[in-house]
Order: C-alpha cells, then structure tokens, then sequence
C-alpha cells in the first residue's frame, strides 16, 4: 500500500507536469505504512494467529518487526513534515486526525464501543477522502509552493474528484468480500446497503464518472497521458467484475490495490511511447 501511494503521488505530479518534490514522495510511503501497521495494531482480534485472514495472522506472527516499522515510519514523519509548507501541514493533521480516529472505538451507545468506521457509508467516504488529499492535493500543494506549475482551482478540483471516484470504486469490492463479517458486525458498508450486486454495478459508475471527468481534465483526447488512464480504468473495471467469483484474499492485495502502481506505469508507458511516434 506504501508503494501504492507513492506511485499515485508520482502520477498527480506527472498530471499537473511538476518535477518530483521528494519529502512528499517519502513522507506518503512512510505515513501510508504507519497508519495501515496502526490501524491493524489498533483492531488486534482476540486470537490474531487464528485469524480468517493471511495478512493479518502474518503481521501477528511477525510482531515484533511491525511494530518496529511502525514506530520508525511513525517517527521519520516528523523530519519530513518540518520540510513542507504551512498549507501541507495543515492538511497533514486534518488528515492525520481522521486517520487516528477510523479505527480507534471513541463512541459509546449503552454498552457497545464503535469509531467513526461503523458509522453508515462513511467508512468508504473517509478512505477515499484520505488518499485523495494525500496523493493529489498534497503533491499539488507543495509543487506550487515551490513554483513548479501552475493549476487552475477547475483542474484542480477536477482532479480530486476523479481520483476520489477512481479510490472510491477500489473500495467497494473490499467490503464486498468482507460483506458477511461486516453483517455480523453490525458494520453499515454501501455493498451492506445496496446489496452486492447493485454494489457491483456502483462500481462501474463511479469507473463511468472517472471517465466523464477525465475527458474534462486538462488534457485533450490526443493527449497519451489520457489513453493510458483510460485504460488503467477498463482494466480496473474488469478486475472488479472478477472479483466477484475469485475471493482469494491476495487477489485484492496484489491485483486490486496494485492497480494504483499500474495506473501510474501505463501513464509513463504510453507518454514514452507516445514521444517515440
């Protein structure tokens, strides 16, 4: 996930045509791999080895060095986020904030404990919320800082919206194969709500509005920037709609998540390729 982030951060700067602000690239690495390592720390289960899930029986039996990595990217946070502007540090602890209190059981209804998580759809709203500041208006933030482009508030604003659909439609297939634990737990998730199959089909249209915005993005349709994300969202598309027999737990680890590494690739390939023509 740490390499996720830094290859959509990569991506916005690639969009808005900035050189590369590097504090950014390594404080969205370290800050992705700290909160993902807490938040499992944070909603340790009762008997973590016998987990349903490989990921989690894995950081278990490897505790001792999750939580050093946890503790080391937590602390090297703080060199980098002295290394900012004002604006990014701002929005650094408004996200910082929510991100601590996703997990963490701050109410209390009679004798049942819930964060802000259980609280209906906005579970999907907070995740998508978090990496879109982080990976698009962040690097934004500090590539005008220092001068490196200039962004109309249209583009930008455009760009956080489709990015927030694009993380958005990602989330969804999670919850659906988690659909039945969640049931149980009370947990109130869009596929919860929807039910899957209408879940699935949302997904497609959020996909449908990535596409409507990113044909009003700056870039033309002749542009090799927009061909590239144009496929990374088909191939995004079907991948959610396979998801719907493959339940494997790293399907969604590998192929689902690893979407936001390829999205970036096929931007850089076909803007290589297109230079070449």
């Amino acid at each position: 996930m740490s390499l996720c982030a830094v290859a959509q951060g990569l991506l916005t700067f690639n969009l808005i045509g900035a050189k590369i602000v590097f504090p950014v690239i390594g404080l969205l690495f370290t800050s992705t791999l700290g909160i993902y390592n807490f938040s499992i720390l944070a909603t340790k289960p009762a008997d973590p080895l016998n987990s349903p899930y490989k990921r989690v029986r894995w950081f278990y039996a490897h505790y001792r060095l999750m939580v050093t990595f946890t503790i080391v990217s937590l602390l090297s946070l703080i060199p980098l986020f002295v290394l900012l502007s004002m604006e990014s540090r701002i929005l650094l602890i408004f996200l910082s904030i929510i991100s601590f209190f996703y997990s963490i059981p701050i109410f209390t209804v009679g004798e049942q404990k819930f964060g802000l998580r259980h609280i209906p759809w906005l579970k999907q709203f907070m995740i998508s919320l978090v990496w879109t500041m982080s990976i698009v208006l962040l690097p934004v933030l500090e590539a005008q800082h220092y001068h490196l482009t200039m962004v109309s508030m249209r583009d930008i604003t455009i760009l956080i919206a489709k990015r927030f659909l694009f993380i958005a439609a990602l989330t969804i297939p999670f919850d659906i194969r988690d659909l039945f634990d969640d049931r149980k737990s009370g947990l109130k998730t869009v596929p919860s709500v929807l039910g899957e199959k209408n879940a699935y089909i949302f997904c497609q249209v959020l996909l449908a509005g990535y596409i409507v915005l990113l044909v009003m993005f700056k870039h033309a349709i002749a542009d090799a920037s927009f061909w590239g994300l144009v496929l990374s969202v088909f191939l995004t598309g079907w991948l959610i709609f396979k998801s719907k027999w493959e339940k494997n737990e790293y399907y969604y680890f590998f192929y689902m998540d690893g979407v936001l590494i390829l999205q970036y690739v096929l931007v850089i390939a076909f803007n290589k390729a297109w230079g070449l023509i």
